[in-house]
C-alpha cells in the first residue's frame, strides 16, 4: 500500500440509528479509516448526492419537523411514531453508514497493479458509506473519470445513470420492444428520454404536472401522458398502441397506476389479452400503499419488482465495464444533472 498518510488515518461520517425506543438519530462520527488491501483504494470525497433512495436509509419514517440538533451539530434527532417501528423492524437499535454514492480523487491504494493506477484518478463509487471524508473501497464499485471530469459532475454516477441504461438493457434482454416509465419528469426519466432518443427507442412518459409535459417535450419526448388530465387513460392507451409498448418501469409502486398501464393500455378490450408478455416492474416506492391490482385485463402479464445491483448481478463484467465507461463518456451530457441545493 502506497499513498496513505498520517491524515487519512481518521475520517468523519455520518451514521444512522433507529432505537426500538422510537428515536431516529443521524451522528457524525469520526472513525478508522481502513488500510486499502490490494484490491482497493483510498477516495477524498468531494461530492455525494442525496438521492431519494438515500432518504429512507437516512430517515426512515421519522417525523423531521420534530427534529432537533444537538449544541455541536454533530447529532440530529427525531421521534418515530410507534405504530411505524414495524416497517424498519429489520434494522431497529442498528448503528448504520450512510450515501449509496459519491465522487472523489484516489489518494492511496492497495499493491495491485489495478489499483495503484488509479492513484490521482477521479473516480465515482458504489459503497452505501458515501457521507464521509475517506472511503475505502474496492477498484470493482468505481467508475473511473476522464480527467477533465469534477468529482461534482461524477457524483452521480451510478443511481440514475445504470438505472436508466439497465432499463433499456432489460427491454432488450427480455424481448419488448418499447417501455413505459412512471414519474417520468425525474432526473433519471430525463436519462432515460435522453437514452431512447439517441438509440430510437419508443417511450411513454406518465407525469403528473403540464409543466412536466412542457420540460419532457421541450428534451424531444413524442408521447407524455399527464395523469392529472381528464384524457389521461385514453392518452395512455393511445400512446402504448402507437408505440406497441409492453414494458412498464413503475416509481410509484402503491395505488392502481400499475393496473391502468395493464388494463387500459396492453390488454384493453381483449378477454385473454394478448399473447405477448406484459411485465410491470416496481422499482420504486413514492407511495408505500398497496398495489392494487384490478383485473380488468388478460392472463399474459406479470408485476414484480426491480433493483439495479440484481439485474447488474445479472451481467458479464465486460457489459458491467460497458455501462461504465457510457457513464463516464456521457457524465456532462446524456448523464448530467442539476442539484436542487449544495450542502
Amino acid at each position: 500500500m502506497t499513498g496513505k498518510d498520517e491524515k487519512m488515518n481518521k475520517t468523519k461520517q455520518l451514521f444512522t440509528h433507529i432505537s426500538s425506543d422510537n428515536e431516529l438519530s443521524v451522528n457524525l462520527k469520526e472513525v478508522d479509516v481502513p488500510s486499502p488491501k490490494s484490491h482497493e483504494i483510498v477516495v477524498k470525497m468531494q461530492a455525494s448526492p442525496i438521492n431519494p433512495s438515500d432518504m429512507w436509509p437516512m430517515f426512515g419514517p421519522a417525523d423531521l419537523s420534530k427534529a432537533q440538533l444537538s449544541d455541536d451539530k454533530t447529532t440530529l434527532t427525531a421521534p418515530i411514531h410507534k405504530g411505524m417501528l414495524g416497517r424498519v423492524k429489520s434494522r431497529l437499535d442498528q448503528t448504520l453508514p450512510i450515501g449509496n454514492e459519491g465522487a472523489g480523487v484516489v489518494v492511496a491504494a492497495g499493491d495491485s497493479e489495478k489499483a495503484q493506477a488509479l492513484i490521482g484518478k477521479t473516480v465515482a463509487i458504489l459503497t452505501g458509506a458515501s457521507y464521509t471524508q475517506y472511503a475505502c473501497v474496492p477498484i470493482q464499485a468505481c467508475i473511473v473519470h476522464h480527467d477533465d471530469t469534477t468529482p461534482l459532475a461524477a457524483a452521480s454516477s451510478f443511481v440514475n445513470p445504470l438505472t436508466a441504461l439497465g432499463m433499456v438493457e432489460t427491454m432488450r434482454m427480455e424481448g419488448h420492444t418499447a417501455l413505459v416509465h412512471t414519474a417520468a419528469a425525474s432526473s433519471l426519466g430525463i436519462m432515460l428520454n435522453k437514452i431512447c432518443l439517441a438509440e430510437g427507442v419508443q417511450l411513454v412518459n406518465i407525469v403528473r404536472k403540464q409543466e412536466q409535459v412542457d420540460l419532457l417535450t421541450q428534451i424531444g419526448a413524442k408521447y407524455v401522458v399527464n395523469s392529472s388530465s381528464d384524457s389521461y387513460k385514453k392518452d395512455l392507451y393511445k400512446a402504448i398502441e402507437a408505440t406497441g409498448a409492453t414494458l412498464a418501469f413503475d416509481a410509484i409502486g402503491g395505488g392502481d397506476l400499475a393496473s391502468d398501464i395493464c388494463a387500459h393500455a396492453f390488454d384493453k378490450g381483449l378477454t385473454y389479452g394478448s399473447l405477448d408478455n406484459k411485465q410491470v416492474y416496481i422499482y420504486g416506492g413514492l407511495d408505500f400503499s398497496p398495489t392494487v391490482l384490478n383485473r380488468a385485463f388478460g392472463m399474459t402479464w406479470s408485476v414484480g419488482g426491480w433493483l439495479l445491483m440484481r439485474f447488474l448481478g445479472k451481467l458479464d463484467a465486460p457489459k458491467v465495464a460497458e455501462l461504465h465507461k457510457r457513464v463516464a463518456d456521457e457524465i456532462n451530457t446524456t448523464f448530467a444533472i442539476e442539484s436542487s441545493e449544495e450542502l
